[in-house]
């Protein structure tokens, strides 16, 4: 995973960024905005009229046309590499150039079907990272929000899943980056705190499983007004069968 020096790079995780031959290039905001929606696209060419729509609602369609043609004219193209292709009335990312977020998506894709098959405990780390970061946290432009939710929905369940097969495997610390990763995403799922619960019960550490458990318990009731279920409440109501957890 990552950026090659000898093709362009596109980051939509945490800031933006477009690297040509690894070297960054500075872009006017429009520029940058098309080419990360082209991004998100998947090699999919969009309607021109699509793309001013969703970038520039608040103009009129005649004025967001003009600004896709500008935005178009300073991406285009970076000095012999071609970043974004025309295709009549439509454009798309040029395949070549890499995304940080396919990469990634791709990644999670085969550790949901097949396991992580990654080759050291540095790569793990990063992949872990790389999950944690959010899609352009910056950016306050209506149309990423379907994104954003996207993304978190695989990051959340590829976390999860990754933490599990540690978990199987006793790299407890990397369980734990994974599991803590995916409660900073979301704070009140379940399945996220019970991964921690488990990798503390593996560890032999109960009372860390319990004082984890009555804090989620506490928060759970303050922010929701709703009790754990029953499933995650059996993993340490045994450790005290005369009284509740």
């Amino acid at each position: 995973m990552g950026p090659t020096p000898n093709g362009a790079h596109v980051t939509l995780l945490g800031d933006f960024e477009l690297a040509v031959h690894g070297e960054r290039i500075k872009l006017p905001r429009g520029a940058e905005r098309l080419i990360a929606f082209l991004a998100l696209h998947d090699n999919v060419r969009v309607p021109r009229i699509r793309v001013a729509e969703e970038l520039w609602p608040d103009n009129s369609l005649r004025r967001a046309l003009a600004n896709v043609r500008s935005a178009l004219c300073q991406g285009h193209r970076c000095g012999d590499t071609t970043i974004i292709e025309r295709d009549g009335a439509r454009l798309g990312l040029e395949p070549s150039v890499s995304v940080d977020l396919r990469e990634i998506l791709d990644c999670s894709q085969r550790i949901n079907d097949e396991g992580w098959c990654g080759p050291n405990n540095s790569e793990r780390e990063r992949l872990i990272a790389m999950l944690g970061s959010e899609l352009l946290p910056s950016w306050t432009d209506d149309w990423l929000a379907l994104e954003r939710q996207r993304w978190d929905q695989v990051r959340l369940h590829t976390l999860e899943t990754f933490a599990r097969e540690l978990l199987a495997s006793e790299h407890f610390l990397g369980v734990m980056h994974a599991a803590l990763s995916a409660i900073a995403i979301a704070s009140m799922r379940e399945t996220a705190h019970r991964v921690l619960i488990e990798i503390y019960l593996a560890e032999g550490n109960p009372a860390d499983a319990v004082a984890h458990y009555r804090r989620y318990r506490a928060s759970l009731q303050r922010e929701l007004g709703l009790s754990p279920s029953p499933r995650i409440t059996r993993l340490v109501s045994g450790l005290f069968p005369s009284r509740r957890p």
